[in-house]
Parts: C-alpha cells; sequence; structure tokens
C-alpha cells in the first residue's frame, strides 16, 4: 500500500469516527434526558403553592417523564440504527 493510500484511508476512518461521535441524534438525545432529569426533580419536589398556579396539575413532572421519554427514543435509535459513513464516489477511493 502506498504512502497515500495509507493516509487517505487513515483519513477516512477518522471521519467516519467523527461522524458517529457528532451525530445529531446523540447531541438531541443526551440533552434531552439530562434537561429531563433536571425538570423531574423538580416536578417530584414541587410545592403545593406550585400546583395550584397550574391548576392542580403538576407539569414539571410530566414535561420531565416526556422529555426523558424522548431522549432516551433518541439514543436508542442511534443505538439500533448506527450512523453508516460511505466513501465517496468522486474522490476515487474505494
Amino acid at each position: 500500500m502506498s504512502e497515500l493510500q495509507r493516509e487517505v484511508s487513515e483519513l477516512e476512518s477518522k471521519s467516519a469516527t467523527a461522524a458517529r461521535l457528532f451525530d445529531i441524534r446523540r447531541i438531541i438525545g443526551g440533552l434531552f434526558v439530562v434537561y429531563g432529569v433536571i425538570v423531574t426533580i423538580a416536578g417530584i419536589t414541587a410545592s403545593d403553592a406550585d400546583l395550584k398556579k397550574a391548576e392542580d396539575i403538576n407539569i414539571n413532572l410530566w414535561t420531565g417523564l416526556a422529555m426523558l421519554a424522548l431522549g432516551l427514543f433518541f439514543l436508542v435509535w442511534l443505538k439500533l440504527r448506527p450512523t453508516q459513513v460511505t466513501a465517496d464516489p468522486e474522490s476515487g477511493v474505494e
């Protein structure tokens, strides 16, 4: 294998790693899980005055649980269907 081909294959593997690392599903899922935990804790610790403001609906709890579910959905989707990085047909490298 020539030096150029070795460098190209190295760059392709780095590019594939970066594509998997910065997959938007990982970022969105992670943020929703973190914020979901925070909002759920706020809902669990809500006072009676907070519940009275929301007409006795614990909106923080329900919103937090929904955010957790959405975040976990994105992370499971990422795990079940990982990013497939294909070679660029115009580059001439297979």
